[in-house]
């Protein structure tokens, strides 16, 4: 069972909380190199240095800025595997799946899913609006934003996924001994950590229900499936589909994506719908492909601490 993989006497709460400072340290680490860039760029232009984020993600061409802020992740990656194997004494596989080895065709089958469902949405959005997008396609521009996100983007959505339906899972399990728990705090974590999004101070808090409805349907997904291969196929669909089709400049990245959208953004049916609509059809279809079952113990039963200590 995957949450029962990090359950022992000695990994206390305490030191998940251990765990997560020195994984913020190895992110800041890899932030370093961004900072610098900035820096020099500034002062050799004597330019006004920026003050806000949408500023300092501007100072850069996109595929720069891109490749830049991505350096953090891998740093932060790196982070997770030391704490897990020397904090914890654990391997890195106990935290991606119960599974002898992790899945790689769960991992395909959910990203080209989440694929499938993000064209098709934004092809619907299209469709219905196309004075809204303008054409952004430049070749070069786009095989470098092709070539860079593939390998980082993966990177960074891998790592959220590792550090919150793996890491903080298995931690809160820890610290709760149920499965309720881990879910709802690594839902609302999850979501929180997206609050200064510039897509928040343009349509409002209320697209927080989307970022924490995506962090409980990621979580579901762990739970139910014994692993964190679907949340990573679907994490990395969702950031490297959107980096590559549509970009704005009201959005946390700016890319040579396909289409550029002009539209003064709004939260509405969009935001609610993939949470009440779509995501439980994903369910759906991985719950029949995958046979799960016995839904409410896998996401609100206890966890039996003294059978886990016989074995």
């Amino acid at each position: 069972m995957f949450l029962e993989q990090g359950i022992k006497p000695q990994n206390k709460f305490w030191l998940y909380l251990i765990g997560s400072v020195l994984i913020i340290i190895a992110s800041f680490i890899g932030q370093i190199p961004f900072s610098v860039a900035v820096l020099y760029k500034t002062f050799s232009s004597k330019e006004v240095f920026p003050t806000d984020n949408a500023a300092v993600m501007k100072v850069f061409e996109p595929n720069m800025t891109l490749f830049l802020v991505m350096i953090s992740f891998v740093f932060a990656l790196a982070g997770i595997y030391y704490v897990v194997k020397y904090l914890h004494h654990q391997t890195f596989l106990s935290i991606t799946t119960s599974r002898n080895k992790v899945d790689w065709k769960r991992v395909g089958f959910s990203f080209f899913l989440w694929s499938f469902f993000s064209v098709l949405s934004f092809l619907a959005v299209y469709l219905k609006a196309p004075e809204n997008f303008i054409w952004n396609f430049k070749l070069i521009p786009f095989l470098v934003l092709v070539a860079v996100g593939s390998i980082l983007i993966p990177i960074q959505t891998s790592t959220e996924e590792y550090v919150f339906r793996g890491y903080l899972m298995q931690g809160f399990a820890n610290l709760a001994q149920n499965r309720w728990f881990p879910l709802l705090m690594t839902s609302l974590i999850f979501g929180s950590m997206h609050v200064f999004n510039p897509e928040v101070t343009k349509m409002g808090y209320v697209i927080m229900i989307y970022y924490i409805g995506t962090g409980l349907f990621l979580g579901v997904i762990t739970l139910m499936d014994e692993g964190i291969e679907l949340a990573l196929g679907f994490h990395a669909a969702n950031n490297l589909v959107g980096a590559l089709l549509v970009t704005s400049d009201w959005s946390v990245f700016q890319t040579h994506s396909l289409f550029k959208d002009m539209s003064d953004p709004s939260a509405g049916l969009d935001v609610i719908l993939p949470v009440v609509v779509i995501y439980p059809i994903l369910l759906f279809i991985f719950s029949k492909k995958y046979k799960w079952t016995n839904w409410k113990e896998k996401l609100t039963g206890k966890i039996n601490v003294l059978e886990i200590s016989n074995q």
